[in-house]
């Protein structure tokens, strides 16, 4: 298997797009591996670059940059947790590359650098990964992802993630345009690609490459497995108009507690209940059907900082954040859910809300870490399975 990526940032809500040129192995009978957080305790997962905390897991082979994958398990028990980094295929499935071809060290290794809470009235441990390290490095490019378990027992798992080793073979042209389709218009961004290959050797485009657009790092937001449109001598194209194209969506809301001596402008109050802060957000609104207005955002991530200390990593307190969203009658075949890095993309019961009749409002409570947050509304439909951020946001 020869496996390539190139990677490129465009202006816009696309800021990531992953190009893998793959010779197919056809042996995969396992099914694709998803991100998961599997303990309750376990908070703040954040998987970045070294030194650029809002950059996505993506690292160039044999490139001088490092990820690092950190967070945080509340308690004052520090615990003995392990990883394997697992090489995977074009669609995030296990590959048959035995560990040796693709790993230069141990294969499974103990997470040894940990700290504990300081001056905080939630303790935790923070846990810090970097790869590669002393124990382990990388050899291939590909996908891959990192799996941390306690007592080096796979079984005992506690959290999944994804990421990304580029090498940079061929030349990828990225062009984000208003959509050609009349539908589409409005509230959508189309994405064309094309390919360089630079005397790089290509048999059968159509069988042997495989393209991958990712909004803002989701692979729940992607486009996969289309098949080139036009090949030329050198070069190919994916300028399609409809298969390629994704939701605009809109800016994400926010909140500011990097401080909790003061509010910022999207807190309504702030006080304590032993053992924790309480942050009380003032009541959203639906912004479907409103104009749009341009505003800088953290494309739905998080950063954690806190103002009042100098190591935000253990530093900064766990507080409980209430979230308020008017709405005169409860939606009926679906759920509300609060959405984004904060609650690790996903849709479930710690981030459901609750409709109260008397306030005539979805509510919910997270307990989250100190910093600056990005997040949105999204409509889960019971029947279809569909996470619908466009009912409550709009898209633009």
């Amino acid at each position: 298997i020869l496996i390539i990526n190139i990677l490129r940032h465009v202006n816009c809500r696309l800021a990531f797009l992953a190009f893998s040129l793959i010779f197919n192995w056809t042996g995969a009978t396992a099914q694709p591996v998803v991100e998961k957080t599997s303990n309750e305790r376990i908070k703040s997962v954040r998987f970045h670059r070294e030194g650029w905390a809002l950059t996505y897991p993506v690292m160039e082979l044999n490139g001088r940059d490092r990820l690092v994958l950190e967070f945080d398990e509340l308690g004052n028990q520090a615990m003995d947790y392990s990883y394997r980094i697992i090489h995977c295929d074009a669609h995030w499935v296990p590959s048959s590359i035995p560990e040796g071809d693709y790993l230069d060290g141990f294969y499974e290794n103990r997470i040894g650098d940990y700290a504990l809470s300081f001056n905080t009235y939630c303790n935790y441990i923070h846990y810090r990964l970097s790869i590669p390290n002393e124990d382990v490095s990388l050899k291939i490019s590909g996908n891959y992802v990192v799996e941390v378990y306690k007592d080096f027992n796979p079984d005992s798992m506690v959290l999944v993630r994804k990421f990304v080793m580029a090498e940079t073979a061929v030349g990828v042209n990225v062009q984000v345009i208003r959509p050609v389709m009349g539908i589409f218009r409005d509230n959508g961004q189309q994405v064309n690609v094309g390919v360089d290959f630079n005397g790089f050797p290509v048999d059968d485009p159509y069988s042997e490459l495989n393209l991958a657009i990712c909004q803002n790092n989701r692979w729940d937001l992607s486009v996969r497995d289309l098949k080139p449109l036009f090949v030329g001598n050198g070069s190919i194209s994916y300028d399609y108009q409809q298969e390629n194209v994704f939701p605009g969506g809109n800016e994400y809301r926010h909140f500011d507690i990097r401080s909790i001596r003061y509010q910022s402008a999207e807190i309504a109050e702030i006080s304590y209940e032993a053992p924790y802060y309480n942050i009380i957000l003032y009541p959203d609104e639906i912004r479907e059907g409103h104009r749009y207005f341009y505003q800088e955002d953290l494309d739905g991530r998080y950063s954690v900082e806190i103002q009042e200390g100098t190591k935000d990593e253990v530093e900064a307190d766990y507080v409980y954040v209430h979230f308020s969203l008017p709405y005169d009658v409860p939606l009926v075949n679906g759920d509300v859910y609060v959405f984004g890095a904060l609650t690790n993309w996903s849709t479930d019961s710690g981030n459901r809300m609750s409709y109260n009749f008397e306030s005539k409002a979805y509510e919910a409570t997270l307990l989250v870490k100190q910093g600056y947050y990005d997040y949105e509304y999204v409509f889960l439909n019971n029947d279809t399975g569909y996470r619908d951020a466009h009912f409550m946001e709009g898209s633009h």
